[in-house]
């Protein structure tokens, strides 16, 4: 097991150099995140003497040292308990969305607190494996080829004389055998030999090793995408595809130091934007009142060359009413005051021609009491037309469920404000 030495907690945007600064990463830690950037992974961007996180969250483990880079959207300092909050927020969004989805185990029934998500995610792991050993490991036919005292199978006659000229009792036969030494425990095995090797929680040692203990000693081998994309689940195996799922996101996002052998880096990173948006969308399905018919990412074509395929353009979510259209784009970000970027404006008021809107609205975590409402301008730049594109705040709350709720208000306010508007227009 790997002894955490550090704990670095940095939020997005945040800088971490080498050379200077209250928080610092090692040259070598440094180095091992450089190499790492040069597989095009896009969580930080290199800046001078150190990296810069981008709107990325999540957790970076390099060697025995775990950065955290948390999530933030208010302009209060930094100061005790800010961490924790975050942390928090960012679970609980991630739960809601369902990125800790587990149908054979409840995350409530977990027996650590979580530090970080990458506990997290290894106690989910964990506890899927539990499950898997405590039912029986699901086995499957395979073609196996060797010698054996007793005939079986087919005779491989070449094989056979050249091995066992002297070895009468022998036969060199290609059988069929049901047992577990299938693809799905090849990977199951190599993650949790992976886990023994990167965790620092010392809550999960004994467990990791008493799985290593239960578990049939597997082959080693190479995974990647493809691995995982040829495996097929049916009705006996349906209840490994999470543990997969856990060890795919595992094995895939490791990437070992070949050069010096020490700084490790395994990323567990989340796009904040993307989770925003799914955080919104399923947010307003289970709060939903006024509206009949909510949809993510619907798209239309606008543009058609000559040659080739169209364009399309894909709004974050799309709301039908009994008063109309409404059209959503979440931004994870904090507008300080000022007015959406023009690109954000413009985008907006094509959605508005091309859904049909009543109504459209950029969503930003922020003070509810500024949101604003904003018309649209003909070309004399005086008159206006009946496009409305409205900035809507929602207040960050610590309690996950209840920020859901807020949501549910705030945006079920604004669509009643859409149709007192039509009534009275």
């Amino acid at each position: 097991m790997s002894k955490i030495k550090e704990n670095i907690v940095a939020f997005e945007h945040e800088i971490l150099r080498f050379d200077r600064g209250e928080k610092k990463i090692t040259k070598n830690q440094f180095e091992a995140l450089e190499r790492y950037y040069g597989n095009g992974k896009p969580f930080y961007k290199l800046v001078y003497n150190g990296v810069q996180f981008n709107e990325h969250v999540g957790v970076i483990q390099v060697g025995n040292t775990l950065i955290e880079v948390l999530p933030k959207a208010d302009k209060v300092p930094h100061s005790a308990g800010e961490d924790q909050k975050w942390r928090d927020l960012l679970i609980g969004m991630l739960r809601a969305v369902g990125s800790f989805d587990i149908k054979s185990t409840s995350s409530s029934n977990l027996k650590i607190k979580p530090n970080t998500i990458l506990d997290l995610y290894f106690e989910l792991f964990i506890k899927e494996i539990e499950y898997l050993l405590h039912n029986g490991l699901v086995k499957k036919y395979r073609k196996k080829e060797g010698n054996v005292t007793a005939l079986k199978g087919s005779l491989q006659f070449s094989k056979h004389i050249q091995q066992n000229l002297i070895h009468q009792e022998r036969f060199y036969v290609r059988h069929s055998t049901y047992d577990v030494e299938h693809t799905l425990h090849f990977i199951l095995y190599k993650a949790l030999k992976l886990l023994k090797q990167i965790n620092t929680n010392n809550d999960l040692h004994s467990r990791i090793g008493t799985l290593l203990l239960h578990f049939p000693e597997m082959p080693e081998i190479k995974v990647s995408d493809a691995t995982f994309e040829k495996l097929v689940y049916n009705r006996k195996n349906q209840h490994y595809q999470k543990a997969i799922e856990i060890a795919k996101l595992l094995l895939l996002k490791y990437h070992p130091d070949v050069s010096k052998g020490r700084n490790h880096v395994l990323a567990l990173m989340f796009d904040m934007n993307m989770l925003w948006e799914q955080f919104i969308f399923v947010s307003l399905k289970k709060n939903k009142t006024d509206f009949t018919k909510i949809k993510a990412q619907t798209s239309k074509f606008f543009w058609k060359p000559e040659n080739g395929r169209r364009t399309a353009m894909k709004p974050d979510i799309y709301i039908e009413t009994n008063n109309g259209n409404i059209v959503l784009d979440t931004k994870w970000k904090n507008l300080n005051g000022f007015n959406p970027s023009p690109d954000d404006l413009r985008q907006m008021y094509v959605y508005h021609e091309y859904f049909d809107a009543t109504k459209v609205a950029l969503v930003y975590p922020g003070n509810n009491k500024d949101s604003k409402a904003g018309i649209y301008l003909k070309k004399d730049g005086n008159h206006h037309d009946d496009k409305i594109c409205s900035v809507v705040l929602i207040n960050v709350e610590n309690e996950i469920k209840e920020w859901q709720k807020t949501i549910g208000k705030v945006i079920n306010r604004f669509i009643d404000k859409t149709s007192l508007h039509t009534k009275g227009s």
